[in-house]
């Protein structure tokens, strides 16, 4: 792979994800530290993002190349060690570009939140990249890394601080943003291609796995706001949930695989938090709107109103919003006994675009200069997810990226400064 002409290919540059994506690579990266090439549908739009890098592009080329041309995607997955991909609805487009990176033992990562496609992946490319130690990670975006990797980071912590197995992480999420029309796009397709009745499924991603009754129950996702005692506030239903949630607990399951167990009947869930004043009555009401719109969804007459009013793909937030949103993710880790670690992951700016847009960098920049450092060595491959196949050579990454992670002493220190800030 080290002879191919390229380190890293973005696929999809011309969306709106796609051409932050290309500006980040060419801010991040110094001038020839990476051979990395723009790619897409549209000769002219890709000559456009080039242009608009300036200097720091002048030698990144641009490849033409349609998702539904086979042949062209496959030439292009060849070319390079790891292929970036934003070219969403990935349930709609994605097939031919993953077949092709399995197939040519190229590494691979987009910021897919498309849970059922993600199994269906798992189903038909699990063993044969495993075999290969082709790493193909799906959801390196703000869904699902931030939760993926803070519980690992809090279950390793936990592991090596107190000498104890984790019984549960709890993960708790304050932030503002924008949405983009290709993240509501895929929202659409997965309930006008059938796909929805799936994202039920707790363990949707861990194929294989036979949860006990019990087990299965507890990790079903919330529908009602409650006070929750363990934080000290209240917190209700979380929308991007449904698909951290299976991301976390696929991470668990690879790594039991592994030997590397996060402890037995490990459980993990997580919320929306909610700040005074009026905690209980935002919790209620956000939960409200979030269970009204779950319901209005499977609904085509529905589907058809909101498509008309979100904003079409390729568009997103403007610049004032991509910049003034934030994230914080608060996060608590429990022995059997009940000794707790904590862990905090926050970032500034738009974390369904800023944010996803750094996560995502940085996952390909992980697998294209630090590939002897990944989680289980060169070796390893698979339908794999940002724990298990990035670790901790992505949150190095995005600590020098300026993300905000800390876990133990540091965390819960800034979790009761933010208490006392509200009077919590």
């Amino acid at each position: 792979m080290r002879d191919r002409p390229y380190d890293v290919v973005l696929y999809g540059a011309t969306g709106f994800t796609g051409k932050q994506a290309a500006q980040y690579i060419a801010r991040r990266v110094p001038p020839g530290a990476l051979r990395w090439a723009i790619a897409g549908r549209d000769r002219a739009k890709l000559k456009a993002v080039k242009t608009a890098l300036g200097a720091a592009a002048e030698n990144v080329e641009a490849h033409v190349a349609d998702s539904r041309d086979h042949a062209a995607v496959a030439t292009l997955a060849a070319q390079t060690r790891v292929l970036l991909n934003t070219a969403g609805p990935f349930a709609r487009y994605g097939d031919p570009i993953v077949a092709a990176c399995v197939h040519a033992r190229t590494h691979y990562v987009d910021i897919s939140g498309e849970t059922p496609w993600i199994r269906s992946l798992i189903d038909r490319y699990h063993a044969q990249a495993a075999a290969a130690g082709t790493r193909i990670i799906p959801g390196c975006g703000f869904d699902s890394v931030p939760s993926d990797l803070g519980a690992l980071l809090v279950v390793r912590h936990l592991q090596a601080t107190l000498g104890a197995p984790c019984r549960q992480v709890t993960a708790y999420f304050q932030l503002a943003g924008g949405f983009n029309g290709g993240t509501l796009a895929s929202v659409f397709n997965l309930y006008e291609s059938g796909q929805a009745a799936q994202l039920q499924d707790p363990f949707l991603l861990t194929p294989g796995i036979a949860p006990s009754r019990e087990d299965n129950e507890r990790q079903q996702d919330p529908v009602l706001p409650f006070y929750d005692a363990g934080i000290g506030g209240w917190v209700g239903p979380f929308f991007m949930g449904p698909v951290n949630t299976r991301v976390v607990r696929r991470s668990r399951a690879l790594f039991e695989q592994w030997g590397e167990s996060y402890g037995p009947e490990f459980r993990y869930q997580e919320y929306l938090k909610y700040d005074p004043p009026l905690a209980a009555v935002k919790a209620g009401a956000v939960s409200a709107c979030l269970a009204l719109f779950q319901g209005l969804l499977p609904l085509a007459p529905t589907r058809r109103l909101l498509q008309a009013l979100a904003p079409p793909p390729g568009s997103g937030p403007a610049e004032a919003t991509l910049d003034s949103g934030w994230f914080r993710c608060e996060l608590i880790g429990q022995t059997h006994d009940g000794r707790r670690v904590h862990g905090l992951i926050a970032d500034q700016g738009d974390p369904g675009n800023r944010v996803t847009v750094k996560c995502l960098c940085e996952s390909a920049l992980s697998l294209a200069l630090q590939a002897d450092e990944l989680p289980g060595g060169p070796t390893r491959g698979g339908l794999l997810t940002p724990a298990a196949g990035l670790g901790e050579v992505l949150a190095a990454r995005l600590r020098a990226a300026g993300m905000r992670i800390e876990i133990g002493d540091a965390a819960l220190r800034s979790a009761s400064g933010k208490r006392a800030e509200i009077g919590g």
